[in-house]
């Protein structure tokens, strides 16, 4: 820890990053956007009555409505304008790399560059429009149907609801996009890791609330904050964890000169998947219970309720399901973001080869060999990471925050836009010694 600690240190130059202008002005802007997106997660829908509305929401925020709550700031909670948050668009680009893998005209865009990149984002836009349509009209539906949530129920109502539920999660695509473009890290997984963030205060202070009126022990909740700990550091480890497979490039002659061959690596992640498949198998699981919760109870079968029962937290057919759905999503998401045949032919082209391994198929499979036996490392993490305190929500009542998801979410977004912090202090110091460089060169002319 201390070593990892010193390496840190040494990384983080705060003398470059006082002088890096331009990476300051980044980091004031992506705050900017963080404060704008905060802030309109507290502006309410209109014809909505708030205390109707949270006596509902308390009845179903164990179900899928949790979950989203937790990704959208709190602000499904409240029914705010960006109550859909940025879900919409991460289906839609998750629906659009499935198709790209699919159809081969939309694979044949993927492969001509940036041009092909920019065609593929405009019809994630389209699709995500269109799944908050759908969304949009889903919940200004449900809303009606409560009882005395809509202060005047119609078809003003609906479309009301619809166009600023929409309006809403477009700004934040823009907002994300903003962020990526002028700000620091990835703007969309950053709006995610802002919602999760604010809701922290409030989960530990319930927690240190339930201690406090006995419902939890003190060694209990320490016990937690340890636990928190461990899953942190195990976070860390495993996001930062790769299989390096060398590369080599043959002999090259330029003119009458010899070049020697470069070696390189090749790295795959051990969790290429990173945080899609709990978020997927989280939000399918709850999704029955969340459906049933819209009905009464006395109004269902009987085997449909003892399903329910047995899809609670911590039963032991929940904790099953959701261990099979990280494996298969961590497999399923990992074949749809990496080729290995793609990647051997990348490394044919440039005249790279794995050494053992003829380039081309031989290579391809060889590739793909090394990546299916690490993801079974990185789903098998992904698994205990998650159930580890699905197992303490279950027995403690403690809220979605403390989830092994959240926790995943938010030390990968962190990890991700310090390196992107670090790389900009790289290139601000690399241009600085450039500049010194060239004012020496002109001295010397002089």
């Amino acid at each position: 820890m201390a070593s990892a600690a010193e390496q840190l240190a040494s990384n983080l130059n705060f003398a470059a990053f006082a002088k890096a202008e331009d990476l300051k002005k980044r980091i004031w802007f992506t705050i900017g956007a963080l404060l704008v997106y905060r802030l309109g997660t507290y502006i309410p829908l209109p014809g909505i009555n708030p205390a109707a509305f949270a006596q509902a929401f308390s009845q179903q925020s164990g179900g899928m409505l949790g979950v989203f709550n937790m990704f959208a700031g709190g602000a499904v909670a409240r029914m705010a304008i960006f109550a859909l948050g940025i879900m919409p668009y991460i289906s839609a680009s998750i629906i659009m790399q499935l198709m790209t893998s699919v159809i081969p005209s939309l694979e044949a865009l993927k492969k001509e560059g940036e041009q092909g990149r920019k065609v593929i984002n405009q019809y994630t836009r389209y699709g995500t429009v269109l799944l908050a349509l759908v969304q949009a009209y889903g919940i200004a539906v449900g809303l009606e149907s409560g009882n005395g949530i809509v202060t005047d129920p119609g078809l003003f109502f609906r479309a009301s609801t619809v166009l600023t539920l929409v309006g809403g999660t477009m700004f934040l695509m823009w907002l994300g996009e903003q962020i990526t473009a002028r700000g620091i890290g990835n703007g969309i997984s950053l709006i995610i890791f802002a919602g999760i963030v604010a809701g922290l205060p409030t989960a530990l202070a319930g927690t240190l609330e339930l201690g406090r009126t006995g419902a939890l022990s003190t060694t209990l909740i320490l016990a937690i904050i340890v636990l928190a700990i461990v899953v942190i550091a195990a976070i860390v480890f495993f996001e930062r964890a790769q299989r390096r497979l060398l590369i080599q490039y043959p002999k090259r002659q330029v003119g009458n000169r010899m070049f020697q061959g470069d070696t390189s690596h090749l790295p795959l992640k051990l969790n290429t998947a990173g945080v899609i498949p709990p978020i997927f198998a989280s939000s399918l699981l709850v999704l029955p219970a969340t459906i049933a919760g819209f009905s009464s109870s006395t109004n269902l079968p009987g085997w449909v309720n003892t399903v329910l029962a047995s899809l609670g937290h911590g039963q032991p057919l929940y904790m099953l399901l959701y261990a099979s759905m990280i494996v298969f999503f961590a497999f399923f998401y990992t074949a749809i973001v990496f080729n290995p045949k793609d990647t051997a032919d990348q490394l044919k082209k440039h005249s790279g080869f794995i050494p053992g391994y003829r380039p081309g198929e031989r290579t391809a499979e060889y590739i793909d060999y090394v990546l299916t036996r690490i993801t079974v490392i990185g789903a098998a993490y992904l698994v205990v990471i998650c159930l580890m305190p699905e197992f303490l929500i279950s027995a403690t009542g403690v809220p979605f925050y403390l989830g092994g998801t959240s926790l995943l979410i938010v030390v990968s977004v962190t990890l991700d836009t310090v390196a992107q912090i670090q790389g900009h202090l790289i290139a601000h110091q690399y241009e600085g010694l450039i500049k010194k460089s060239k004012l020496r060169g002109g001295k010397r002319t002089r």
